[in-house]
Order: C-alpha cells, then structure tokens, then sequence
C-alpha cells in the first residue's frame, strides 16, 4: 500500500491494484463475499485474471487488503482505551463506541471479512494477529492501572488483554451480523465487562 504522502505519480502497478479493490468493493456491496466471482471484478477492473492472482492469492487475501485502512481505527480505538489521563469507565466506553463506529462504516466489508475469515486459514491468522497485536499497549495499561493502586493484582495482564480483545473480537461479530440486542445494551454490556475484569468493580 502506498504511503498517503507519497508525491509520485502512482505506478501502473498502483493503478491495477487499485482499480481490482474499488471493483472488488462495487461487487462486495452488491452480493457479499459469497456471491462474488472474481471474473466479474476482473472484467469491472479492466485486467486480466491473471492480473488478479498476481495481486492476490483469492478473493479472501483481496478483502483481507480492502480492510487495511480499517486498522487505523483499530491504533485509535486502543490509544483512547490506554489514555490514562481520563478515568477508566469513560474511556472505555469510548473505545467501545469507536469500534462499533467502525462497524457501522464498513458493515458489508466486515461481513465479507467475516466470510473469508471462515473460508481461508489464512485470513484467519492475519485477523488474529492483527488482534494480537494490541495485546501489549492494553497489558501495559493494566500494569499501569495496578501499580497505581487503581486496579487490584490479579492474573498475568498479557492473559487479561488477550482475553478482552478476543471478547471484542465477538463483539463485533455479533454487532456486524445483528442479533436481538441493539448498539447500547452491547456497549453497557461489554463496559460492565472490561470495567470488572480489570478494575475488580463496575463503578469505577
């Protein structure tokens, strides 16, 4: 992916890339991950099939790349949630709503994301690591917390962090593909959650 800042004219190489995720985004919208075939996007793209392969390994790793800027909201969801100059209930009610943000965004990419998660190994370890990848800043803050007093001692912080994100990771499922509770009874739910995970108590 190509730095925001980069001045030069985009390459050939850029523009196939590109012209192959916006058609695969216009198909997405319309059909969901299963109904897409990749004829389509290529023919939508203006590129050959083989173009495509060249770019990506199938239509999962092809999502999985439309999700890249999606991470961004992710380092800004933990940056507030690790934001230790406000209290904790706030701010992690704000982390909560930030995700669910997303969400409400990119619904038809998370569906997809969610789809090819299923279908490809692949996809699923690069999800997984993404997550893993905030393990440390949210097990950073809870030995913060703890050492100031404000959280008790308790089970390695890096097995608590895990653990909280995978609970967002089902969270997000869940709000992506809808179920009987609306926006606010999640987000009061998962807050009760990480507040007495971490702080011991749900007033903090």
């Amino acid at each position: 992916m190509r730095s925001p800042t980069d001045r030069r004219a985009p390459q050939k190489s850029d523009l196939r890339r590109g012209a192959i995720l916006e058609s695969l985004d216009h198909h997405l919208r319309l059909s969901g991950f299963e109904g897409v075939n990749i004829a389509d996007v290529t023919r939508r793209a203006g590129v050959t099939r083989s173009a495509f392969y060249f770019y990506f390994e199938n239509k999962a790793a092809a999502v999985a790349a439309l999700l890249e800027p999606m991470y961004l909201d992710g380092f800004i969801a933990s940056d507030i949630l690790t934001d230790l100059t406000r209290p904790p209930r706030p701010r992690i009610r704000a982390m909560l709503e930030a995700l669910l943000d997303t969400v409400d965004e990119h619904r038809y990419l998370l569906r997809a994301m969610l789809d090819a998660r299923a279908d490809s190994p692949a996809i699923r370890r690069l999800w997984d690591d993404a997550r893993r990848s905030f393990v440390p800043a949210v097990a950073a803050m809870i030995v913060a917390e703890r050492d100031g007093g404000r959280a008790p001692d308790g089970p390695p912080t890096e097995v608590i962090a895990d653990m909280l994100l995978e609970f967002n990771d089902r969270l997000l499922e869940r709000y992506t593909l809808g179920g009987p509770r609306d926006r606010e009874t999640l987000c009061d739910g998962a807050e009760a959650v990480w507040v007495g995970t971490i702080y011991g108590r749900v007033d903090q």
